[in-house]
């Protein structure tokens, strides 16, 4: 007989009654009746439920000699069992385990690790703090709902790479040490011993990489590419580290690329998910539509909402607010609020303070009550005419009611965009049951920095602006259009990507118009350019984010919940206390010397230690 085993936790049924097995694993329950001892035994795969007889209690099982160690075995030790598979007694099995219509009679016992007291029971979906959970991760992932989510992120990595593969894509590595590059977000620095005052640079993304082995003529490459950035988290953004489906073709256009993913895509989450998806080709809106529409460029197709440009009801009426803006050259968007003309004022006094907790000085609403009445401190500003034309225009009619955002475009959209969002779940309109994915195209190439008073990129620097050159030399640059897109699931951007600018000329002619001479360009862009000199194919990706799929599938609102060791929100790992200290030899060695403010800071968190 094996050493620790003959069958798994999850094996067991009818078909093995009678037969002796070894079982190991964590003692997940257990339950003393006196004279009968249950212990559920867990390990990766399932329970079996294990029973021993007091050797001196009645009739029953057969008794077992080693009975008081067993009950007095802790929870969450790794023990190992043998015994025989009995048919459990009429009544007794339970359907929610695969191994319900049996049990274990043990008839040998040994405790191979035992376990102290839990900071945190295993056996129990009960909440804990954040802190105990990532600082005991080990035994976090022990619990059933976390252990499901690790395993369902490594079928879908899994069923990515093979469809993947299956279309013709070959996967490549690129390099983790690499060099920093202006793309957004603060590169991790890594020092170099043999290099004096040099630092690699963790990739933000194999960007460069992959187009370069576009440029070395291998025509379809993937990864799963781990991606470092040094940003604070979010609920759907971990900090440091994360991985995405990395993708690059040549001689494709934007949509080939949309015809290689979306099969990909559709197939992971109709796979994995319980939930209808949407059909492929998937819908296609512009940014600007987007916009307008929804006040988001990674709109959520779920909330059945439109918002609508309302300036031109709103344009010479008694209403100074909203005349000033417009005056001004700024919007006015109205967001339907269906069915709410009979909800208390509360309702509405919430929405005022929600909107203001976005940064807004306040909501404007008219309330278009069920008798054609139109009731709000503003309606009055407007004509009947006028009042007719807003309920056309904006979707809505008698029983329903009317937020208004106002001011510059980009502003107004956005807050337009958040009213709409907590609106939807505020009225549980949010449609069931779905993954609603659309692409975003048509971004902006540019566009204007308020604080830095120039302009920049709008996103990805390495796009082919719509037009080419012609367009750089000719079109203010803010009128300028990206081969850029985003495709987004249920309000949740999974990606971005763009068909590449893979011309020289118009590289250098971008950078000039952000603000970036030739070289800048050469320096921190040096092997991509250099490769582009030399015959470059047209090329194009995108790279979805696999934690934030998972995250989808598993329907967690926390990224946190489907990576196996995740950092907090501020960039810590709890469990290996990283980061940390290094010595002064380590230092010495990288040639790097601590600042003034470092060493205090250093020494009031090991005093707050040392006090602790």
């Amino acid at each position: 007989m094996h050493t620790y085993r003959t069958n798994t936790c999850n094996e067991l049924n009818i078909s093995h009654v009678g037969k002796n097995v070894k079982l190991s694993g964590w003692v997940h329950r257990k339950r003393d009746h006196g004279n009968l001892l249950f212990i559920d035994l867990r390990d990766h795969y399932g329970i079996t439920q294990l029973v021993a007889q007091n050797p001196e209690g009645g009739e029953g099982v057969q008794a077992f000699a080693d009975f008081e160690p067993m009950s007095s075995v802790s929870l969450e030790s790794v023990v190992v069992v043998e015994g025989k598979v009995m048919k459990r007694a009429e009544g007794t099995a339970n359907s929610n385990i695969a191994t319900g219509e049996v049990e274990v009679v043990v008839t040998k016992f040994m405790v191979e690790s035992r376990a102290e007291m839990l900071p945190l029971q295993v056996n129990s979906d009960a909440p804990f703090p954040e802190e105990t959970r990532l600082r005991y991760r080990f035994l976090d992932l022990r619990r059933e709902k976390l252990h499901m989510n690790i395993m369902l992120r490594s079928q879908v990595i899994a069923s990515l790479r093979r469809r993947m593969i299956e279309q013709g894509f070959n996967e490549f590595q690129t390099p983790i040490l690499t060099a920093s590059s202006p793309e957004g977000a603060r590169d991790y620095l890594v020092p170099s011993r043999i290099h004096p005052g040099k630092f690699y640079a963790l990739p933000q993304a194999p960007q460069q990489f992959k187009q370069m082995l576009m440029v070395s003529g291998f025509d379809k490459y993937f990864q799963i590419a781990p991606c470092f950035r040094d940003e604070d988290g979010r609920a759907d953004r971990s900090p440091g580290e994360f991985y995405q489906l990395d993708i690059e073709m040549s001689f494709v256009t934007q949509e080939d690329v949309f015809s290689a993913i979306e099969p990909v895509l559709h197939g992971v989450f109709s796979e994995f998910g319980d939930k209808k998806v949407t059909d492929y080709p998937f819908p296609r809106i512009t940014y600007k539509e987007s916009m307008l529409k929804y006040g988001s460029d990674k709109p959520d197709l779920r909330n059945p909402l439109i918002i609508s440009d309302v300036t031109e009801v709103w344009r010479g009426s008694g209403f100074g607010i909203f005349n000033k803006v417009i005056e001004g050259g700024g919007v006015v968007r109205a967001i339907p609020a269906l069915g709410c003309a009979d909800k208390p004022r509360s309702f509405f006094d919430n929405m005022i303070e929600f909107a203001k907790s976005m940064g807004a000085q306040g909501l404007a609403y008219i309330i278009f009550e069920k008798n054609g009445e139109a009731k709000s401190p503003i309606a009055k500003f407007l004509t009947p005419e006028k009042l007719q034309e807003l309920k056309q225009v904006a979707g809505v009619k008698d029983g329903d009611a009317v937020f208004f955002s106002s001011g510059a475009e980009l502003a107004a959209a956005k807050l337009a965009g958040q009213v709409r969002v907590h609106l939807g779940n505020e009225l549980s309109i949010l449609e069931q049951g779905v993954f609603k994915f659309l692409w975003v195209v048509d971004f902006p190439y540019f566009e204007y920095d308020e604080e830095e008073k120039k302009v920049i990129f709008s996103h990805n620097p390495f796009s082919m602006p719509q037009g080419g050159m012609e367009a750089l030399l000719s079109k203010d640059p803010l009128d300028i259009l990206a081969y850029q897109y985003d495709i987004v699931c249920n309000g949740v951007e999974l990606s971005s990507g763009a068909i590449r600018n893979h011309k020289p000329d118009i590289m250098y002619k971008a950078f000039e118009i952000a603000g970036y001479g030739a070289d800048v360009v050469d320096s921190k862009f040096g092997g991509m350019i250099s490769a582009f000199k030399f015959g470059a194919p047209p090329h194009g990706g995108l790279a979805p984010g696999v934690d934030r799929m998972v995250m989808l599938l598993a329907d967690e609102p926390n990224i946190r919940e489907v990576i196996a060791f995740p950092m907090n929100q501020k960039a810590e790992d709890l469990l290996m206390q990283a980061p940390n200290v290094a010595d002064e030899k380590q230092l010495r060695e990288l040639h790097l010397q601590l600042s003034p403010k470092a060493k205090q800071t250093l020494a009031e968190e090991a005093e707050k230690k040392s006090a602790a």
